[in-house]
């Protein structure tokens, strides 16, 4: 499996050898869907809450006797057909987060990074110089490797991540990140994956390692 490698102005400098065991893998989708389920849900924050009526102000007295008043039976003023009662059924807090194991987090990483390298969706840049944060660098990058328009997920070193981010954090459907920070569900929410430099190969090799 190769990726074209491309300097920053567009020109295409070569192709680089793309490791088998990260980008020519079976893509395990059953896998693949279940990381990225508890990925999302891990993301939500189940702090939706109501009140019930043990929960609301008042109840205690009943509101009238039981009869001779010519108006329905009533218990307690905090029932949930009465207004300002308590909630039936609402909602409570709870949490969503579930362990996902380390290795199935690297075989979906795998099999997301597959998927792409075998639709050609892979492109590697030799060098970003952003010597300052300025959107237009960012802007200009991605209209010559001709992917404006379309959902990205720009990969990055620690190096140069923070004029990088800077530059492109405003970029409508662009994604960046840390080679260290990427997930399954990062690669298969975009369309094109671009790597800042050929050696953060490498590392997402080192990362995906059983």
């Amino acid at each position: 499996m190769k990726a074209k490698l491309y300097q920053q102005n567009g020109t295409l400098k070569g192709e680089v050898q793309l490791p088998d065991a990260v980008f020519a893998a079976e893509v395990n989708e059953h896998v693949l869907h279940q990381v990225i389920k508890s990925y999302l849900a891990n993301q939500r924050q189940g702090t939706s809450k109501t009140k019930t009526r043990a929960e609301v102000s008042g109840g205690g007295r009943k509101p009238w006797r039981q009869k001779g008043t010519g108006r329905a039976r009533a218990g307690s003023n905090t029932s949930p057909v009465w207004v300002r009662g308590g909630k039936a059924f609402g909602p409570e807090t709870r949490d969503y987060y579930t362990v996902i194991p380390r290795k199935l987090k690297k075989i979906a990483l795998s099999s997301a990074l597959s998927s792409r390298a075998k639709d050609e969706k892979v492109v590697i840049v030799d060098s970003i110089q952003c010597q300052e944060p300025k959107t237009k660098t960012i802007a200009d990058l991605l209209g010559a490797l001709s992917v404006n328009g379309k959902k990205n997920l720009l990969i990055v070193d620690v190096e140069d991540s923070k004029n990088v981010y800077l530059s492109g954090r405003n970029i409508k459907n662009l994604e960046i990140k840390m080679v260290s920070d990427i997930n399954a569900y990062d690669v298969i929410h975009s369309e094109n994956i671009i790597f800042g430099n050929e050696k953060l190969i490498e590392k997402v090799e080192e990362a995906v390692a059983l």
